[in-house]
């Protein structure tokens, strides 16, 4: 087992995953994330894009390969410390918004806050502010029944970078929204992440929405099949690979 390189937060390498059915859903993937890089996952639906966030942020165990985070290896924790890091350093943004129907929107939202042992004062001021910078504050108070699924989402965004997470899973995270909202949402999401120093793992078939990552890797039935660089203004150089290439 060899370490990551020091500037990878997140380090994958040969990793094989296969449903409970059988059927494969990654077949020897290799990608290295840096610190504050947005990185797009991209393919068709089926490509295994759900199944490598899963796996780079614990929360399914590799069968075979390893994962890495901040030079640490993920692979080899049990369910209790996997569980443990995904609650004090990921976020986690779901296609389909899932909000706990008993507590209000500022409470969803602050979650996560109060889970990791914030006071609840702290975490509704945070809250609150992630609430309005997706244009949700005048939601605070309702419940998650009184909301439209659009509404929903914005809350869900809003939940995972209210605990400025050190990686943010994205998981086609503006699926549910109109085209305006998902602009915003987007844009705040990618500004977000940028200001904090977020590092974004983004699984999406929208090239729009790739389109606004620093880097692209696609792929087609479990392997990695393209890499796609967006380096700086003026920067005319190729960026490290983010993906081995399997075809």
């Amino acid at each position: 087992m060899v370490a990551p390189p020091d500037n990878d937060v997140l380090w994958a390498r040969a990793l094989h995953y296969t449903h409970k059915d059988g059927s494969p859903a990654l077949a020897g993937v290799s990608l290295g994330v840096r610190q504050g890089e947005i990185l797009a996952v991209g393919g068709p639906s089926g490509s295994g894009k759900t199944t490598l966030l899963r796996c780079l942020s614990g929360m399914v165990r590799v069968r075979e390969g390893e994962v890495w985070f901040n030079s640490s290896p993920v692979h080899t924790l049990g369910p209790l410390a996997r569980e443990r890091l995904r609650r004090e350093r990921f976020g986690w943004i779901d296609p389909a918004p899932v909000l706990v129907p008993e507590l209000n929107v500022w409470e969803n939202t602050a979650l996560p806050l109060m889970l990791r042992g914030s006071t609840r004062r702290r975490a509704k001021v945070a809250a609150l502010e992630w609430l309005e910078r997706l244009d949700a504050g005048e939601l605070a108070r309702k419940r998650p029944h009184q909301l439209r699924q659009a509404e929903r989402q914005r809350v869900c965004i809003a939940r995972a970078l209210a605990s400025t997470p050190t990686v943010l899973f994205a998981d086609e995270p503006t699926a549910p929204l109109h085209r305006a909202d998902r602009a915003h949402a987007l844009r705040t999401l990618t500004t977000a992440a940028r200001s904090h120093g977020i590092t974004v793992v983004l699984a999406t078939h929208d090239a729009e929405t790739a389109a606004l990552a620093d880097r692209t890797v696609n792929l087609l039935d479990g392997r990695c099949v393209k890499t796609v660089h967006l380096p700086p203004a003026g920067d005319t150089t190729e960026g490290r690979a983010a993906c081995s290439l399997s075809v």
